[in-house]
């Protein structure tokens, strides 16, 4: 028979979000066992490309009881930058992470009421079964990488591989390289090709663009000082336009501005988002200047929003004559099919975002299509059942690095109350 323990809360996942749930529990003095599949931080130290800079910026990476102590904080750091913050925090708050410990299956009780303290069996992998009253799933919404059913039917001699595989360009095949997907991935790693010498295609999609520096100082400072996060992290800030993703800001040399137009100026081939494939070529979307344009939209209204605040508050910045936009001359259409051969295309890099990914949940608390039955992002379908990191309604904010404060803190004070009632005590309920 496997052996099996007990922990008042068990929190699948040791990203920042499940570590910052189980920090926010030990600041209420309630125990947490959180399981690791692979190691703290894992997906941003070895499941990213090694380049990669966090789009949200240094200032947003903080915990409960700990914010950024570095000296740049309106910086950039890098992926695994942030894995060895993370890391970090964890060995000094002391939470305790058993790590290359997978889960198989959750199991919920069936006959388990209110009063009892096991409402979850968790199965690990390598046998075992941690009995707990809570569970906390903190595998985010970026659990599951996409790539279009269209990528089955390209030529097998063109090497394909996810954001998530891709390290660098000189892991790549000689030859010129197709990414798609605009957003921050799609960009960036465009970006790390071209000035790698590589010949660099890039199939646009929506997203949005915000400028890097704007009336001398750092997008994340303005953001900071005018209250601008919600519009940083909703999706269609500006009111104008629906754009998926976080802006695209980060540039790696810390200078200008990363966007269709600053690509295409550096020699990247723009070309419309791809629809189908035929063997040797892409047939695509001739929208390369609609999809530009829409991105050059938010631009403005990332300016005209901060132009708008430093006036309402009667801020003194120094005026930017021009305004930096992004540049539509730059831009050009390309045509509906994009032959991969002719152009040496040996490889692409599908920047194609990621999904969810609840299996390891019992069928019941998952709506059809496998996403969590959830209110507000946080609470689950059953008593107990909490999730960390997923996107609530049109706000990418509980998905945030910072969210973890957030999101740790209000589950954390979900189970003191919980605690506290089945207790009988006259305890308030109300934490510091």
């Amino acid at each position: 028979m496997s052996a099996i323990e007990y922990a008042e809360t068990v929190v699948i996942g040791a990203g920042q979000q499940g570590c910052g749930t189980a920090a926010a529990l030990q600041e209420l003095g309630r125990d947490a066992l959180v399981l690791e599949r692979a190691e703290i931080g894992q997906a941003w130290a070895h499941e990213r490309w090694d380049s990669l800079l966090v789009g949200s910026g240094n200032r947003s990476v903080r915990f409960p009881g700990w914010d950024y102590d570095g000296d740049d904080i309106d910086g950039f750091m890098s992926g695994r930058e942030l894995a060895d913050h993370l890391r970090r925090y964890a060995k000094e708050r002391e939470l305790r992470v058993r790590e290359h410990t997978p889960v198989r299956q959750v199991e919920c009780p069936p006959d388990a009421d209110d009063r009892d303290d096991v409402r979850f069996r968790t199965h690990l992998a390598a046998g075992g079964v941690v009995e707990s009253r809570n569970l906390v799933a903190a595998v985010g919404g970026y659990a599951a990488p996409r790539v279009p059913g269209l990528a089955s039917a390209i030529d097998p001699a063109v090497r394909q591989l996810h954001s998530r595989d891709y390290r660098n360009p000189g892991a790549l095949p000689d030859g010129a390289v197709l990414v798609v997907g605009a957003g921050i991935s799609g960009q960036q790693i465009a970006d790390e090709l071209v000035d790698a010498g590589r010949a660099v295609f890039l199939s646009v999609g929506r997203h949005r663009a915000w400028p890097r520096r704007y009336r001398g100082r750092g997008l994340h400072e303005w953001m900071f000082a005018l209250a601008l996060y919600e519009d940083f992290v909703t999706v269609g800030a500006g009111g104008t336009s629906v754009l998926p993703g976080l802006p695209v800001t980060a540039v790696r040399d810390k200078s200008g501005d990363l966007n269709l137009a600053t690509l295409a100026a550096k020699g990247v081939v723009l070309v419309g988002s791809a629809r189908a494939a035929d063997g040797g070529s892409l047939v695509l979307e001739d929208n390369v200047v609609a999809v530009a344009e829409e991105s050059a939209r938010s631009f403005r209204e990332a300016t005209d929003l901060i132009d708008t605040r430093i006036r309402q508050r009667g801020f003194v910045a120094p005026e930017e004559h021009p305004a930096p936009v992004v540049d539509m001359d730059r831009i050009a259409g390309f045509g509906e099919r994009l032959d991969l051969a002719r152009h040496r295309v040996t490889s692409i890099v599908w920047c194609t975002g990621f999904g969810p990914d609840y299996r390891i949940l019992p069928a019941h608390v998952l709506d059809e299509h496998g996403a969590p039955l959830q209110q507000k992002g946080l609470l689950g379908a059953l008593p107990g059942l909490y999730y960390a990191g997923l996107p609530d309604g049109n706000s990418l904010a509980p998905v945030a690095i910072s969210a973890s404060v957030e999101n740790g803190r209000f589950i954390a004070r979900q189970i003191h109350i919980d605690h506290v009632l089945r207790s009988g005590t006259s305890a308030s309920v109300i934490t510091p």
